[in-house]
């Protein structure tokens, strides 16, 4: 699946069978159902739940929890827009 395509599926009232929870968790929050998101993402275990579960913070404007959550990803919460992070999850995720 393309980053158009999945964004295209923001459309729909489900998302697409076949995704990841964490690609799951960002269609919710691309829909505006953060709660939904949060949900999926804080199950994920791992760096890449953790990346997943502090960008939905940062969304939250938590930004303590953020960082918190971006260390225990090993990485650092970005410079970058919001949406320019979620497309940058969600593109990282597609190619996985």
């Amino acid at each position: 699946m393309t980053i158009e395509a999945f964004m295209e599926s923001l459309r729909q009232s489900a998302p697409p069978e076949g995704l990841s929870p964490l690609l799951r968790a960002l269609w919710h929050e691309g829909k505006g159902d953060w709660p939904a998101a949060h949900n999926i993402a804080q199950d994920v275990p791992g760096p890449d739940g953790a990346w997943v579960h502090a960008y939905l913070h940062r969304v939250e404007g938590d930004n303590w929890n953020a960082n918190y959550w971006y260390r225990r990803a090993g990485r650092s919460m970005p410079d970058s827009s919001l949406k320019e992070e979620w497309e940058r999850l969600v593109e990282h995720f597609l190619k996985q």
